[in-house]
């Protein structure tokens, strides 16, 4: 076809040109200064050998994605690289002087920005560290959430360990209690590892199992229905074959997806980059790179897990909810239910309302505004309590009248769940 054969001929198909390159007459033709910055990327990557230390580098030096300037004035770009936009860069056959058809690269009538010699440097570093990750680097213990944790002040939680009677403990610890003591960094955090890997693992596993949940997040960047079910059925498996996935499988599938996992007083948020769960269950997230940690928040979507840190020692313990967590599933009470079902339509309404006050809205959907406020109330309750009324493993003790009498809540969900009565 016309397309194809263009490409072939290293015609320029539209699209925004990527740095060091700019479009005329449909073809690419060099930028100088901006191919400089690409060949500095190349060559400090071949020297590094990691995308990470090569951002922390790039960022000191100032040095930044393509700026752009549209035909409505709106500016973009400019802004520092993301690991997974560096990724890209070093795997564009582009800079070699060659355009890329259907998994297939023919010679570009563009310059070359970067040599072979160049570029076999750093397809071999590149190749390296995918192995590397594929066999775990040879750690009896890899730790899974390293560079992805962070504390609740935003501090990043690297990991470290101890030996007890020759026995190794491995913890995640907030980054100013390595250089300083507790006395000096009293919020700093010290958690057993294995307790937050198992607790994020666990959360990511019930994503994928979840078939409503799965196909929520996959229906936002899939419209095709059996492309959609095709994919909703390979999270079901990814789930069921969980168990039998080595740690070096889960570390790539967690720095493929994951941009970073927030630990909080009462709960642990994992920011996952919502785009990549259609990568991940398309390819081998060994071969992906690590999502970045700048994503858009429009392109992220967050998994809660309520778990409560409680001090143990010189250490932390992650306490699960259990109130809400506890027992069997009983039957939900439908009133209950109705109400919070009904308080995020409300809420949503009201993100949509376009505007309009919070009268006419509630006016809209044929309520008062008193009622109207305090079911759009409910929407801020903790997941765990959400989840309980919802599978009907809640206090006797709540009914509909009671949760309607209790709509002004404290945002605090330790609070929250004293006065509904799950503490």
């Amino acid at each position: 076809d016309k397309i194809a054969a263009s490409k072939k001929k290293g015609m320029w198909m539209g699209g925004n040109p990527p740095l060091g390159y700019d479009c005329e007459d449909r073809k690419l033709v060099v930028v100088g200064k901006e191919a400089e910055a690409v060949r500095h990327v190349f060559r400090r990557y071949a020297a590094l050998g990691s995308v990470r230390e090569l951002k922390d580098e790039l960022d000191a030096d100032g040095i930044v994605s393509k700026a752009r300037v549209y035909k409505s004035g709106r500016h973009a770009g400019g802004i520092p690289l993301a690991r997974g936009a560096l990724y890209h860069m070093l795997q564009n056959r582009i800079y070699l002087g060659e355009t890329v058809h259907k998994d297939k690269s023919y010679p570009g009538e563009h310059d070359a920005i970067i040599d072979r010699v160049l570029w076999d440097k750093a397809q071999a570093k590149l190749s390296a560290n995918r192995v590397e990750r594929k066999t775990g680097g040879g750690a009896k213990d890899p730790s899974l959430l390293a560079g992805l944790l962070f504390d609740g002040l935003g501090h990043r939680m690297t990991p470290s360990h101890a030996k007890k009677r020759g026995k190794r403990y491995r913890y995640y610890v907030s980054r100013p209690l390595t250089t300083n003591s507790r006395a000096n960094a009293p919020a700093g955090r010290r958690i057993p590892a294995g307790e937050i890997e198992r607790l994020v693992t666990r959360r990511i596993r019930e994503f994928f199992g979840d078939r409503a949940e799965a196909f929520e997040a996959i229906n936002r960047h899939v419209r095709d229905a059996a492309e959609q079910e095709r994919l909703v059925e390979r999270a079901t498996d990814l789930a069921e074959g969980w168990p039998d996935l080595v740690p070096a499988e889960l570390r790539a599938i967690l720095l493929a997806l994951v941009t970073r996992i927030d630990v909080h007083e009462e709960r642990v948020d994992i920011v996952v980059h919502a785009i990549r769960i259609t990568d991940v269950l398309m390819n081998d997230p060994m071969d992906l790179p690590d999502a970045s940690g700048e994503v858009l928040r429009a392109d992220c979507m967050i998994l809660t897990v309520p778990a409560r840190l409680k001090r143990a020692g010189l250490g932390t313990k992650m306490v699960i909810d259990g109130p809400a967590g506890q027992g069997r599933k009983g039957k939900p009470d439908p009133s209950l239910a109705k109400l919070i079902v009904k308080g995020h339509v409300f809420r949503e309404k009201l993100i949509k309302g376009g505007g309009a006050s919070l009268g006419k809205i509630a006016v809209r959907q044929g309520v008062t505004r008193s009622y109207f406020t305090r079911l759009v109330r409910l929407t801020f309750l903790a997941p765990d309590i959400i989840r309980a009324i919802l599978e009907g493993r809640h206090p006797p003790t709540l009914t509909a009248a009671k949760l309607k009498e209790a709509s002004r809540l404290p945002l605090g969900w330790r609070e929250q769940r004293e006065v509904l009565g799950f503490d």
